[in-house]
């Protein structure tokens, strides 16, 4: 996710908020290979809402990731843009995520849609456990999603869910940022 620190990713929150665990961020893990790296996770920002009553409206979260070698994130693979406000469907957006049960990334293609006021649905086959936090990325580059929300992103392997990125995200992301 791009940040002025170039040091942030987007997860769903239910990913973060009960782990005790170190985590850690992948990027490009496939086949048991990590050709950028393994990347510690440091401080976690979650809303409110997700925190005080696990409410599925506030299942986003940004993460800090700590340098490698004096080199944020960023700098070694990339980052989109966080983008709020977008209009569920208004564009097909592609969700990529990592199963369980393989070593590789699946994606899916498809335009999503309104489930509620608050959330918003895609239909993707075989997005199964593992596959949350996984980003919905717009034709442009832009993150208008993270696989989440609804039943903590579904409750079938077909279709997913995501929050819809609205003003709460945008608070949480500037905090996120603004935070030293």
């Amino acid at each position: 996710m791009h940040s002025p620190q170039g040091d942030l990713i987007l997860t769903a929150a239910h990913c973060v908020s009960d782990s005790d665990n170190d985590l850690v961020f992948v990027p490009g893990y496939r086949d048991g290979k990590a050709p950028y790296g393994v990347w510690k996770l440091g401080h976690s920002y979650l809303p409110d809402g997700w925190s005080k009553d696990q409410d599925e409206d506030s299942d986003l979260a940004f993460a800090t990731v700590d340098d490698v070698d004096d080199r944020p994130i960023e700098d070694v693979v990339g980052a989109n843009q966080f983008t709020v406000g977008t209009a569920t469907g208004a564009t097909a957006v592609t969700v990529i995520g990592y199963p369980d049960s393989r070593e590789a990334p699946i994606r899916c293609t498809n335009k999503p849609t309104v489930h509620s006021s608050t959330q918003q649905r895609i239909d993707c086959p075989a997005f199964t456990t593992g596959t949350s936090g996984s980003p919905w990325i717009n034709g442009d580059g832009q993150v208008v999603g993270v696989l989440g929300g609804h039943d903590e992103g579904g409750s079938t392997d077909d279709v997913s869910y995501s929050v819809t990125l609205g003003s709460q995200a945008a608070e949480l992301y500037k905090d996120a940022i603004s935070d030293p």
